[in-house]
């Protein structure tokens, strides 16, 4: 069987993504790796570095040690470890929307992303929330953010919103898309066939029975409950500050979370420098790390790459899972 072909976005080109790519492209893998980048920023970190680096034509394979093959997508500015500038964000949105696309025509099997700069991207005039919306709207389909590591699983029924904003967000059509896209990602990429799944409430105690809210009562038990029926293994729901037991996450294959704020701070505190994002719900497995760009350690060369060793690893797991599938 081949070896899975990844798309490699740095990210922020300020930030410690090119380091990190640097450092990926070190190891030995049965993956391809092809990065989507302005060759510049990517051989000044291996300078940095001091580490070898061969970009090579991006039509080819590059497994080898210190090799990746490479999509050029050039910054206006070269940029300075540290210091993003707006002027850059057309560049950084270009090279995830190419690599992207790579994926959808099937030229590639999956896409590995670093970190990106929501300010820079903004102040260069691009209403940028995040690379999952992104990568949603680009592909036309729904998705669901999860963060992984080896403790948990969290997916988050909704991303980057005001916290003003979540209790109306959180409805019954919303839930049932966020399960069913967890419940098949959980069962297609990870190989679970039967994954249960638990659902935390939105209020404190899950509304003490209608005492602190009602949205467990008008919205998320009818929902889990009609879902049920279908067959689908759904605990919830669950007051966030006792689901996270660790007796309690034994029985479970994945969390479902209401907000970004609810979930993922247990799961970094968990396992920071291991855990993923996945984009479930893409017609393509879509990982990212789970960090910042890093500025004030950019250029440094002593961020840790454990995430996006732990990303494209990921990725390339599900590609192959994906493929098993399809065969």
């Amino acid at each position: 069987m081949p070896a899975p072909r990844l798309a490699l976005v740095p990210g922020e080109p300020a930030g410690i993504g090119p380091e990190l790519c640097v450092r990926l492209a070190q190891r030995p893998r049965d993956y391809s790796l092809t990065a989507f980048a302005d060759p510049r920023t990517l051989r000044a970190a291996a300078k940095a570095l001091d580490l070898p680096l061969r970009l090579i034509e991006e039509d080819r394979i590059a497994t080898a040690p210190g090799e990746l093959a490479l999509v050029e997508i050039p910054h206006p500015q070269l940029p300075v470890p540290g210091l993003p500038v707006p002027a850059n964000a057309a560049s950084v949105i270009a090279a995830m929307l190419a690599a992207a696309d790579g994926c959808l025509r099937g030229r590639f099997e999956g896409l590995v992303t670093g970190p990106v700069h929501k300010a820079a991207i903004n102040d260069g005039g691009i209403a940028y929330t995040g690379t999952t919306e992104l990568l949603a709207r680009h592909a036309g389909c729904e998705v669901v953010m999860m963060l992984a590591n080896d403790t948990v699983r969290v997916a988050l029924a909704t991303t980057h919103l005001p916290l003003r904003e979540v209790a109306d967000a959180i409805t019954p059509a919303l839930l049932e898309r966020s399960l069913r896209i967890l419940h098949e990602a959980l069962r297609g990429d990870f190989g679970i066939a039967q994954p249960c799944i638990a659902v935390l409430g939105l209020n404190p105690h899950a509304g003490e029975a209608g005492h602190l809210g009602r949205e467990e009562i008008e919205v998320i038990e009818p929902l889990l409950a009609a879902l049920r029926n279908e067959g689908m293994q759904l605990v919830g729901p669950l007051p966030a500050d006792t689901a996270f037991l660790p007796a309690r996450l034994r029985g479970f294959d994945a969390v479902l979370a209401m907000y970004h704020d609810q979930g993922l701070p247990v799961l970094k505190f968990s396992g920071f420098e291991q855990a993923v994002n996945l984009t479930l719900g893409l017609p393509y497995p879509r990982v990212a790390v789970d960090h910042g760009t890093a500025l004030d350690l950019a250029g440094r060369g002593i961020a840790d790459p454990s995430s996006l060793f732990a990303a494209a690893d990921t990725c390339a797991r599900i590609a192959r899972a994906r493929r098993t599938m399809h065969a």
